[in-house]
């Protein structure tokens, strides 16, 4: 019997999705929400992310405004995005919060480039790993006597064209945000 493969391509769909999500909270010189995600403020004691204390709206391409419900976390929100690595300083009007960004220089779209980079390699590796989980399976499955040598070849094939088709769309999605960093 073949090995079924679904739920490793499961697994590897689970790190694409996880790379693009990832990939959203890269800073590239439009605003987008999605670069606050990993900031949280203290909400009566919980860590919470900032979409979910303020409204988050985006009135331009270059302006992000954040506006708490309860405008007692005002100070805490900018405080939070100042210790953030999001490298922009909130104007604070007493309302809400503006987060402006700047233009990218060439040498920060080089450096966000060579980021992207890192974090495909990571997703790749991730993607590998779990075709090394799948291909153990295999041989444990011949070892027990589950699976012939045909069918651990057969198995080990599909695994492999599952981890290159992974690995392109993962290259891919690498390719579309240096194409987007690099045009701005």
């Amino acid at each position: 019997m073949k090995l079924d493969t679904k739920e490793f391509e499961a697994k590897m769909q689970k790190s694409l999705q996880g790379f693009e999500k990832e990939l959203a909270t890269i800073r590239a010189g439009r605003a987008n929400p999605a670069v606050l995600d990993k900031v949280t403020v203290d909400y009566y004691g919980a860590p919470t992310a900032i979409n979910g204390v303020a409204s988050v709206a985006v009135p331009d391409a270059r302006t992000i405004t954040i506006t708490p419900w309860d405008m007692s976390l005002l100070k805490q929100i900018e405080k939070a995005i100042l210790a953030s690595d999001l490298g922009i300083v909130p104007q604070n009007d007493g309302k809400m919060l503006r987060l402006s960004f700047p233009a990218l220089t060439e040498d920060r779209r080089k450096d966000i480039v060579k980021q992207i980079q890192k974090m495909t390699e990571e997703a790749k590796v991730a993607v590998r790993n779990i075709r090394r989980e799948a291909n153990d399976k295999c041989k444990e499955m011949k070892k027990s006597g589950d699976m012939t040598e045909d069918e651990q070849k057969a198995s080990e094939k599909n695994i492999q064209d599952l981890t290159d088709k992974y690995v392109k769309l993962l290259e891919n999605v690498q390719a579309a945000k240096e194409k987007e960093i690099m045009s701005i």
